[in-house]
């Protein structure tokens, strides 16, 4: 397969309120606690959104040894991916490129990505590059697809990425499916939304307060798919906190839930189960429009 066609716009988080300053060693560990959930919402016929939590392990398996030794055995060193796609309404396939777009993504890390190495200084960087990568090839593959299966031609999806090793945090985004950082009972947004308004906001042709009343709020400019061959992967890199909670999720949540609202279920509710469930079920309760897709990963210390 050929190189992916990748528009560069590597942005990195080094606000004081949300990232500390950038360390060369390795950081500590920290342990996750981590849950997705899933719904169609009160007005879609099915759901087009796909979530994926994954833990990295490395491991060694003894296939003839004179050692008594267990037959696999599993190094301390974990890395957690998480991932949300939102196949896009009025796209054919929507629910096929989402789930396409997750397994792109999956084989890359597990046959290409060298997850296992200790990432510092401008190492991170080549991390972010290779996410890049991976949703660029993500979207050589949904439009391979769409040639081959003319009755999935132009399916498109939203992705979000988030992707830690220790108290490192790597985010890939496409779309307007959103990553938000949850520390000290703040919530800060991490990505920003690829849709028509938000670039009129951010050209000043429109102000925020407008943004939810706009007609043209739900038109997305870059995705993972569709009919473009170049795509424009937004990353982001910072340093994780104990107590930090990661939230990804489908604007089927956001466009239903402020901020405040999530701030507040994420305050009150310190097991990710729960907090998914409790989100979902505003987002139903205010109307459910869209498909609802909530993952949520909790750092803590490890003892």
């Amino acid at each position: 397969m050929s190189e992916p066609a990748i528009q560069s716009d590597v942005a990195v988080l080094d606000s004081d309120d949300v990232a500390a300053e950038n360390r060369t060693e390795a950081g500590p560990r920290l342990a996750v606690r981590s849950f997705g959930l899933t719904d169609k919402g009160q007005v879609r016929p099915k759901n087009e959104d796909q979530f994926l939590i994954a833990t990295l392990l490395k491991s060694l398996r003894a296939e003839q040894t004179s050692l008594r030794v267990p037959p696999l055995l599993h190094s301390g060193d974990q890395c957690h991916l998480f991932i949300v796609a939102d196949g896009m309404g009025g796209h054919a396939g929507g629910e096929e490129a989402s789930a396409l777009a997750i397994d792109s993504v999956e084989s890359f890390v597990l046959d290409t990505f060298r997850w296992f190495a200790q990432f510092k200084g401008k190492e991170e960087d080549r991390v972010l590059k290779d996410f890049q990568t991976a949703l660029g090839l993500a979207n050589a593959r949904l439009l391979a697809e769409g040639a081959e299966r003319p009755e999935l031609q132009g399916m498109a999806t939203t992705l979000t990425l988030a992707y830690s090793q220790n108290d490192r945090l790597f985010v890939a985004h496409a779309g307007d499916t959103r990553c938000y950082l949850f520390r000290d009972r703040r919530l800060h947004r991490l990505t920003s939304d690829h849709t028509l308004v938000e670039e009129m906001v951010r050209y000043g042709a429109l102000q925020a307060e407008q943004v939810p009343a706009h007609q043209w709020r739900h038109v997305v400019t870059n995705a993972v798919g569709g009919h473009h061959s170049e795509i424009k992967v937004e990353v982001h890199k910072l340093q994780l906190a104990p107590e930090d909670e990661i939230l990804l999720c489908s604007d089927g949540l956001t466009n239903m839930v402020s901020d405040e609202e999530i701030a507040r279920i994420l305050a009150a509710e310190p097991e990710p189960k729960n907090a998914c469930r409790q989100l979902v079920g505003h987002a139903n309760d205010a109307g459910g429009k869209d498909n609802i897709t909530v993952v949520i990963a909790c750092y803590d210390s490890v003892s």
